[in-house]
């Protein structure tokens, strides 16, 4: 007897810039869209957002069973912000799945390990050997080259640049551009800033940002340590 394997329908849960272009991705891959749960539409009254249908709040979800539809996140994440891992622990501990998608514009390798939740969007590129763990992004024209491990709720900003044989901690925020080379640990809750070039490993809620690359602890006492910029 033959089985359907047609992926369930997709509840978008959000409607910021974020989810605007995960709604897009979703279209893009030929995905259908059951509708979306947003609190403040549901304040306004919408029955509509971007042409699909507002299902209420989050406690629309409640109408469905973890069977019968997945989930998309469109929460974006900020540095330094745990909302959109904290969203996505509570439904995928109540069964919810987040199927990973990939923009039909992106390229990612055949064997890249893609986890629960991924969003790999528009232009990425990630090449062979790489693991990229459960609700990371990985935004527009990002490029993660061979055998990076990406942790989990790592959030790779577009444009950024990962070179090769890099590991990359959980909730770990890469800014729009920043350069990473290869072989560098980027521990727990780091933060690299927009444009930075790395040259060395960080530890663990660690930040690097402006336009000097000066190295703050996780504490945020300034160690007066400038992290030079890479020679071309």
């Amino acid at each position: 007897m033959a089985t359907n394997t047609l992926p369930r329908p997709l509840v978008l849960l959000g409607a910021g810039g974020h989810a605007r272009v995960l709604l897009a991705l979703a279209r893009a891959a030929g995905r259908q869209l059951l509708g979306v749960c947003d609190p403040q539409l549901q304040a306004e009254g919408r029955a509509q957002w971007e042409g699909i249908t507002v299902l209420g709040g989050d406690e629309a979800l409640n109408r469905y069973r973890p069977d019968e539809v997945e989930l998309l996140l469109g929460v974006g994440q900020l540095a330094r912000s745990g909302a959109r891992a904290k969203l996505y622990a509570a439904w995928r501990s109540q069964g919810y799945a987040f199927p990973p998608l990939v923009h039909p514009a992106a390229w990612v390798a055949p064997d890249v390990t893609l986890s629960d939740g991924v969003q790999v969007m528009a232009g990425a590129v990630v090449q062979p050997g790489c693991t990229l763990g459960s609700n990371t992004i990985i935004n527009t024209r990002a490029s993660i080259d061979h055998d990076c491990r990406i942790g989990n709720d790592v959030h790779v900003a577009p444009g950024a640049v990962l070179c090769g044989g890099i590991a990359v901690g959980a909730g770990v925020f890469i800014g729009a551009g920043a350069v990473i080379i290869q072989g560098l640990n980027l521990g727990q809750g780091a933060i690299v800033g927009a444009g930075v070039t790395l040259l060395r490993d960080l530890s663990p809620g660690a930040t690097v940002v402006g336009a000097a690359n000066r190295y703050r602890t996780a504490a945020g006492a300034d160690q007066k340590e400038l992290i030079r910029e890479r020679q071309e």
